[in-house]
């Protein structure tokens, strides 16, 4: 038997389990909207944990596992269905649409706003690509900038939250657990690092560098081919260079901006010091409000999921059966709760579609913390 005639039997079974599906679908419906009039519970685990067992038996050995992991699918996609029918409008959902009909068309040009640093970091960059006008407020810490747009002194905070380069940045995750605060925009910065010394020192000369430990770690392998220098790390780039100009030291060196050289008068002994040309940050803009802009078109979630096998998979289908494309997935441990994480997502889809809404709707009734950060559009 040829394969032409092999893959015409797997077309022919392949029909078969297209007519079951529906089939089964839309009795699987049936059964929802039944239990719902008689106020049963929809999703029975017992019943779930019987079938599983039951198909696994049947399936016997050699197919077991693939069975289980077939028909937990199934199951999957059949409350998705069962919910796209049978829930009612989250209060989620319409407060989302609200935002959406009450947030200006335009973002705003001017306003105040919290960065972490001082002039000439990063941050800086990033508000001023964000807003034409900033009245910029800087804070020591990323929880200064928290706090400062949670108690309303700042409209809008600004904080990096991954390098392309050094990954996440941990600590702003782990803080906005704490923080009930929403995403309205992002705005990718290419990171372009020197190496800024006093007038005259040179790279032999250097035996001590600073700067910021993501910045470091965007420097590894400049780094790495220097011997016997000191490596510190310090609050931010703008601060390294504050304090090289400040010590007035010849062997003291940072890694910094090169707009910070002329800010703090000092020599540039080393351009594109960075991993890679193509590094770049992103930084959020989060407010106390839910403001979403026209042209939004991702949308960030967090959320506990329980630390069982399947979990995060169960989390995951629902992506897929709606379509969604997930672009990225971070999780971070939560202090004193052992072995369970805070799992962030971002997912790319307009905030007008109704995929997107409807699953909205299915995490925050199943999942039990379930936290909505935010849609928005991106500054590139």
């Amino acid at each position: 038997m040829n394969i032409d005639n092999l893959r015409g039997q797997i077309d022919v079974i392949d029909q078969k389990l297209i007519d079951l599906f529906k089939d089964r679908m839309q009795i699987t419906l049936e059964i929802a909207k039944y239990k719902k009039a008689s106020g049963m519970p929809v999703f029975d685990v017992a019943r779930e944990r019987s079938l599983l067992h039951r198909v696994s038996e049947r399936a016997g050995s050699e197919f077991e596992i693939y069975m289980r992991v077939f028909f937990s699918m199934l199951m999957d996609v059949s409350r998705s269905y069962q919910h796209k029918f049978l829930a009612e409008a989250s209060k989620l959902s319409a407060t989302i649409q609200k935002a959406v009909e009450q947030t200006p068309q335009l973002f705003p040009e001017k306003a105040l706003v919290a960065c972490q640093g001082m002039e000439g970091a990063y941050s800086q960059y990033a508000c001023e690509k964000l807003f034409t006008l900033p009245d910029i407020m800087y804070f020591s810490s990323f929880e200064g900038v928290l706090q400062s747009v949670r108690n309303g002194l700042c409209r809008y905070g600004v904080l990096p939250i991954e390098n392309s380069t050094a990954g996440s940045v941990n600590q702003i995750y782990d803080l906005l657990q704490h923080h009930d605060v929403k995403i309205v925009r992002t705005a990718r910065i290419q990171v372009a690092h020197t190496l800024l010394v006093n007038k005259g020192v040179k790279l032999a000369d250097v035996k001590e560098i600073i700067s910021h430990e993501q910045a470091l770690a965007q420097c590894s392998i400049f780094l790495a081919g220097l011997k016997n220098v000191k490596i510190t790390v310090c609050e931010n780039t703008a601060a390294a260079a504050q304090k090289v100009a400040e010590s007035k030291r010849k062997d003291f060196a940072a890694i910094s901006s090169k707009a910070c050289s002329e800010i703090y008068g000092l020599s540039v002994i080393g351009d594109g010091v960075q991993n890679n040309d193509g590094n770049y940050t992103r930084f959020i803009c989060i407010s106390n409000e839910l403001e979403i802009y026209p042209g939004a078109n991702r949308t960030s979630f967090m959320m506990v999921i329980p630390h069982k096998p399947g979990a995060l998979y169960r989390v995951l289908v629902r992506f897929y059966a709606l379509g969604m494309n997930l672009v990225k997935l971070e999780s971070r441990p939560i202090p004193g709760r052992t072995f369970e994480f805070m799992f962030y997502f971002d997912v790319e889809s307009p905030v007008y579609s109704p995929a997107l809404i409807q699953l909205i709707g299915e995490l925050e009734s199943s999942i039990e913390d379930f936290r909505y950060l935010g849609s928005y559009s991106e500054m590139v």
